[in-house]
């Protein structure tokens, strides 16, 4: 089932198209981590999305209603986790979980139940009465979160929000976000992390220039860019017998040699590993030797051309 759609969306700002006849698809209960270079379109998207800016052209749905700026209907069961902190310095963690419940309409014991489950899911119960001000950047992530999830929302948008926090606090948002899918809600996940999106994501798709041009899970990317397989081998004894024989070998592209070490491509699915390790045996034998597979990363640089960081 569907929960959210972009069929054909533009946006345009003056000459320049920031989303240009954009389509995508979010199903019930998905994690998906939508990726792009900087520039790509993904905010302008996202706040299409949540219904903070009107488009241009097509048509935005979500749980089968149309999005509109006006549709405060839809903004009540979503929650929003934006890159910048937009807690309340002033406000303890408690009073700002109080203050987003009351915004989305929740009083009395549905407010205070809400609350106190919020506070334990982001693990700042122990600092309940605390000022934001006083925190740690990851604690004050993971409030900022907390607050966007005070209401139940059915879908939550997260852009970025990992930015800048340390390791321990990173992890616990991984898990809250797997936790959060799990009990039903469905996920749309942006980041700079390849790492996160592996971890975390059943879908993923890649923006670039306003549309997107890659989808999939994870396995599917990867398969479908997986023209070869490379070995990197570091071998006992270098020489010219080895490099010649394995050259030979059925399948091999290419065979770079450095010293003693060893990069051989061969065509996807050749199996050529056990025998380069048969011949290396012969000629000296082996120190060490992997097969390498295609990662996210390698995807994203051969669709896009870009690194993730790069600035526009």
């Amino acid at each position: 089932m569907s929960i959210a759609s972009m069929k054909k969306v533009v946006k345009r700002y003056g000459d320049f198209t920031a989303v240009d006849h954009l389509d995508l698809e979010i199903k019930q209960g998905d994690i998906l981590g939508l990726l792009g270079p900087n520039g790509a379109g993904k905010t302008t998207s996202i706040r299409a999305l949540s219904g903070l800016l009107d488009i241009d052209h097509g048509e935005i749905t979500i749980f089968g209603k149309k999005q509109t700026t006006k549709n405060l209907e839809i903004r009540r069961r979503m929650g929003i986790v934006t890159q910048e902190i937009t807690v309340f310095t002033d406000l303890s963690a408690e009073e700002n979980l109080r203050y987003f419940g009351q915004l989305y309409g929740l009083g009395g014991n549905e407010l205070n139940q809400n609350v106190s489950r919020v506070l334990d899911f982001i693990g700042l119960k122990e600092h309940a009465k605390k000022k934001p001000g006083k925190f740690s950047g990851g604690m004050q992530r993971r409030l900022n979160i907390g607050c966007a999830l005070v209401h139940r929302p059915e879908f939550i948008i997260m852009d970025e929000p990992t930015v800048g926090i340390d390791p321990q606090s990173r992890n616990h948002i991984l898990e809250s976000v797997k936790q959060i899918a799990s009990e039903g809600a469905t996920v749309l996940y942006t980041t700079h992390y390849m790492e996160e999106v592996q971890a975390i994501c059943n879908q993923i798709q890649i923006m670039d220039s306003g549309r997107i041009i890659a989808g999939g899970t994870l396995e599917e990317l990867v398969g479908g860019m997986q023209h070869e397989d490379t070995i990197r081998m570091t071998a006992a004894t270098a020489s010219t017998g080895l490099t010649e024989e394995i050259k030979a070998v059925s399948g091999v592209k290419d065979v770079k040699v450095n010293g003693n070490d060893y990069v051989i491509v061969s065509t996807a699915d050749s199996g050529n590993l056990n025998r380069v390790m048969e011949i290396a045996m012969r000629h000296g034998g082996v120190k060490s030797i992997t097969d390498e597979k295609p990662t996210l990363e390698d995807v994203f640089l051969t669709l896009t051309g870009k690194k993730l960081r790069d600035e526009e």
